[in-house]
């Protein structure tokens, strides 16, 4: 029962971590963040193969997950301080986007309530497509939904490493009992020992004369 239960919630967490990094993959595309799309794409792939070590009681896939959570963490964590200028970071340079482009993030002109503006300038000698974006009445800031993003992967990614090391601990207990209860009847019943056959000699009939 409790590694049903275990597995269960372990198979629920998966998803919801699979749901909230689509969800991510998808506004870090429209914003050219190449960094977090990396990243992203990474935490995919990593998940479905926890979400399938779960379902088919494959530990060794698990650990591939618990171990890629613990850095999916950090990596989290980096960029909540990224956002929130942590340690000399700054939000406004080009680390999110390998300083080859100069996107920031989609939620910086698209955040809830945030009225986006294009204003051509005015003054002489410069180019006629050169234009200046901008935004205001944004309700939150968007390092703030940054954050949140993080914050809830952070959440997710915690729980999920608990689960994941509960599930792994009950896989190990029933792999453990089964090789000490069952294994050696099992290879008994499956070898049964050989009878032993008393040869004798066959002798030659002779021809009739």
């Amino acid at each position: 029962m409790g590694c049903c239960t275990g597995r269960c919630t372990l198979v629920f967490l998966c998803s919801l971590q699979l749901l909230a990094a689509l969800e991510r993959q998808i506004f870090d595309f429209l914003g050219f963040q190449w960094a977090p799309i990396l990243g992203n794409f990474l935490q995919i792939i990593v998940v479905i193969l926890g979400l399938f070590g779960t379902i088919q009681f494959r530990p060794r896939y698990i650990v591939v997950y618990t171990v890629w959570t613990a850095l999916w963490v950090t990596w989290n964590v980096f960029i909540i301080c990224f956002y929130l200028e942590v340690g000399g970071l700054s939000k406004e340079t080009d680390l999110m986007t390998f300083n080859i482009s100069m996107h920031r993030s989609w939620w910086r002109e698209h955040g809830p309530g945030c009225i986006r503006r294009v204003v051509r300038p005015s003054a002489p000698g410069i180019l006629d497509d050169y234009s200046y974006v901008s935004v205001t009445g944004c309700i939150i800031d968007f390092q703030y939904l940054e954050v949140i993003h993080s914050a809830i992967q952070i959440l997710l990614s915690l729980i999920g490493f608990v689960y994941a090391c509960y599930v792994i601990s009950i896989f190990m207990e029933e792999e453990d009992s089964f090789d000490f209860i069952g294994g050696l009847d099992t290879y008994s019943y499956r070898q049964p020992p050989q009878e032993h056959v008393e040869l004798k000699p066959v002798k030659p009939i002779g021809r009739n004369k």
